[in-house]
């Protein structure tokens, strides 16, 4: 069974898992942001994947203190978390070809809160308790409510399915490592060699593209480098929570406190949230407050 750390820790876990939240809303205005000017079309995906996972590698080198560390179990898992993440995206930009973005973040989301925690609760021995029930079934109620119709292309549905398989195994992968008996680095170590290997990775599809990169400008390139240094530190800050909280109460609090987060910096842009994303929102709260309380 899975063993709980006390209280006191419990909540200060809690707090990091919030701080990444956080973190993540803020990540997706600068890609947004960098989409608004170069488009998402795979050459542009690229260049940002590849910028963004430079500036996070270097802030993950600072926080390590310059240190690197390797065992081939971390560098196997690295290069996995990396072709996994690739693979969301260019699921993610042909998925957008057939729907809208409302459905695209629909399956996302969902994706990232249902796949670790089943996988928490079948292979890892976290409890199922009222709260995390709750939580879910309230969360996923308020994903969609977000729902847009879409004049969807049965066409898209590997992608669809790509998308949610894709975006959830990153937590799966996360939680292995941290599950792992193999040797390995610490936290930051992995988070390290997973951003070297996407670096890597994107480079040579950035090659393989090379004819039809766009020009970025210096403001571009500040959106990816601010993405990519708020990304990195928020999965990072993760991964450390991750050791010490199930995956089954995490992912839905993260997914629940993202859509929060994210809903409240609308209201600071010219598209202001709809009745709909508040009502999510509130839901999405008291989905989190569940998890906590029962």
């Amino acid at each position: 069974m899975y063993n709980y750390p006390s209280k006191g820790r419990v909540f200060l876990y809690y707090g990091i898992i919030l701080a990444a939240v956080v973190l993540f809303g803020f990540q997706f205005f600068f890609n947004q942001k960098f989409e608004a000017k170069n488009g998402n079309n795979l050459a542009s995906s690229m260049i940002f994947i590849f910028g963004s996972s430079i500036a996070g590698l270097l802030v993950l080198l600072v926080i390590n203190g310059f240190r690197l560390e390797f065992t081939p179990y971390t560098l196997i898992i690295s290069v996995v978390t990396a072709l996994n993440m690739i693979a969301c995206i260019i699921c993610s930009l042909k998925s957008l070809a057939y729907i809208n973005l409302s459905l695209y973040s629909i399956f996302s989301m969902l994706g990232g809160m249902v796949l670790p925690f089943v996988a928490g609760i079948l292979f890892y021995g976290e409890p199922l308790t009222a709260g995390k029930i709750v939580c879910f079934a309230v969360i996923t109620v308020a994903l969609c409510l977000t729902f847009q119709k879409s004049d969807g292309n049965k066409k898209g549905y590997i992608y669809y399915a790509g998308i949610f398989i894709f975006n959830g195994m990153s937590g799966v992968l996360s939680k292995i490592f941290q599950e792992s008996v193999y040797p390995k680095t610490s936290s930051a170590g992995y988070s390290i060699l997973s951003a070297a290997a996407t670096v890597i990775i994107a480079g040579i599809f950035l090659l393989g593209l090379r004819k039809q990169l766009p020009k970025i400008d210096k403001a571009s390139f500040g959106y990816l480098g601010a993405y990519g240094i708020l990304n990195k530190v928020a999965n990072y800050m993760l991964l450390i929570a991750l050791a010490h909280v199930p995956a089954s109460t995490q992912y839905p609090m993260v997914t629940g406190g993202v859509m929060i987060v994210s809903t409240i910096l609308g209201f600071f842009t010219a598209k202001k949230p709809s009745k709909k994303e508040i009502i999510s929102v509130a839901l999405s709260f008291a989905g989190i407050m569940a998890l906590v309380i029962i």
